[in-house]
């Protein structure tokens, strides 16, 4: 039987704490569950309020890996849900709105995928997004070169982006944005992303073209429609070590020079935590939100 945990006053079975989930570690399941307890100040922010979809990997990354948007059968009561506009009519989905429900859904194992809007205003984007996906030989190295053209580009226009490692090969950029719709962010976009296929050419690719992508960095705009949804930051990921979509800080994206250098761990999180607080914070206050030209 699981034992039972309280977790501000609610009572969780975590099961299976001594299961190996990432075989080239080590690292188990009650390692992942600790490390979502360490890092709950920082990630909840960015999870509040946002329906998650769930891509579980129950048995490790090598194992069934699976998405779930819909309320999980067994879902806990007390686990905040809302109903979510989608193109095949509404559902149900999980909020984790607290310490007991993100425990509760890290005892699922699973990455947190999130859209770029809130439940309560599902027509207004409040996030830009960007996602660099190197075609190799590129890396990166040459993510981080594209991530720092889209940074200068996206100030042109008075919105400061972010970076953050994708937890697989690539970058993510995000900014706070206001007053514009999904769509039209979406558009915002792949404008950009087309300008930085022009800027550089031998490096930037706006299209999903599988024959152009070798060598070059997909600037994928697409994760904007208010259908998608991208990995939390600080989300473990279903990779071969405990891989995080972890926030970077510029200057590490500026003298990213060699393969390797912005892989972050799940142990590596809690002391950039205590030495940069949450890098990504600037996104969650309304007040730094820039408007769409």
């Amino acid at each position: 039987m699981a034992p039972i945990t309280e977790v501000e006053g609610r009572r969780l079975a975590l099961s299976n704490l001594e299961k190996v989930l990432y075989p080239a570690t080590g690292f188990t399941k009650g390692e992942v569950l600790h490390y979502y307890a360490t890092v709950a100040e920082v990630l909840l922010p960015h999870l509040r309020d946002r329906a998650v979809s769930f891509l579980r990997y129950p048995d490790g990354p090598d194992g069934q890996v699976f998405f779930t948007k819909n309320v999980p059968p067994g879902t806990p009561e007390w686990v905040t849900t809302a109903e979510v506009p989608r193109v095949e009519g509404p559902s149900r989905m999980v909020l984790l709105q607290d310490l007991p429900s993100l425990m509760w859904a890290a005892n699922l194992v699973t990455e947190f995928h999130t859209h770029q809007w809130l439940v309560g205003t599902p027509d207004e984007a409040d996030r830009i997004v960007f996602d660099l996906d190197p075609g190799a030989p590129a890396g990166i190295v040459q993510c981080c070169e594209v991530a720092l053209w889209l940074r200068e580009r996206l100030a042109e226009d008075g919105i400061e982006a972010y970076a953050k490692t994708s937890g697989s090969k690539g970058l993510h950029l995000l900014a706070a944005v206001r007053g514009a719709s999904s769509e039209r962010v979406s558009e915002y976009a792949k404008a950009l992303a087309v300008e930085a296929e022009k800027a550089m050419p031998r490096l930037a690719l706006h299209r999903m073209t599988r024959s152009l992508r070798p060598g070059k960095v997909f600037v994928d705009w697409s994760q904007n429609a208010a259908r998608k949804t991208t990995a939390t930051p600080y989300t473990l990921r279903a990779r071969p070590e405990p891989a995080v979509s972890a926030p970077v800080t510029w200057e590490e994206v500026e003298e990213c020079r060699s393969p390797g250098r912005l892989d972050l761990r799940a142990t590596d999180i809690a002391p950039r935590v205590q030495d940069y607080g949450d890098l990504l914070a600037p996104l969650l206050n309304p007040e730094r939100a820039g408007r769409l030209p």
